[in-house]
């Protein structure tokens, strides 16, 4: 059965490579979701007043491929404790968060926080919030899979981000 799983973790180029590359993911989408405006642009959401965050959208086989799976791979690609930004993205429309599409899927994301709350890997506190998912608006056909249509810039982008080395810093001891 294939379900859907939201999240952001900032620019959405960095979030798609991580979770394209397993058994059972059939599609991530880079989109928009959360805000009060429809039909959102990639500049309304970058201007950060849309309220919009900038997500990807995971279709998943959860017979080949678990929600709680997911997560593991979303909690290692971001820094949980900024409530601002993604390493050099700043601002609302960069946040994280997991969007949820059942209540079993609320569940897990909580329990997962609360876990890596608990496991005493950050000595801030765990600020990524869980939310009801909403409409999701695809992004510009330019965005969907940037690391492919651009490789040099994408891997350009993610040295210069910070992104890296935050996750070797604190995923690869």
């Amino acid at each position: 059965m294939i379900e859907k799983a939201t999240f952001a973790g900032g620019c959405f180029w960095c979030m798609v490579k991580p979770f394209v590359e397993w058994d059972g993911i059939h599609k991530v989408t880079s989109g928009y979701m959360g805000g009060h405006i429809e039909n959102p642009t990639y500049e309304d959401v970058k201007k950060g007043t849309s309220g919009h965050l900038e997500v990807v959208e995971i279709e998943y086989d959860a017979a080949i491929f678990s929600y709680e799976q997911l997560l593991d791979i979303y909690w290692m690609q971001i820094d949980p404790t900024d409530a601002y930004g993604q390493f050099h993205d700043r601002g609302a429309s960069y946040a994280t968060a997991i969007f949820t599409y059942t209540e079993e899927q609320k569940h897990i994301a909580i329990a997962s926080k609360e876990k890596l709350a608990k496991s005493g890997r950050f000595d801030k506190p765990i600020v990524t919030i869980i939310r009801d998912a909403q409409h999701f608006y695809p992004a510009e056909d330019y965005h969907q899979d940037y690391y492919k249509k651009e490789p040099q810039h994408y891997k350009q982008d993610r040295t210069i981000s910070g992104r890296d080395t935050f996750i070797e810093q604190h995923w690869k001891k």
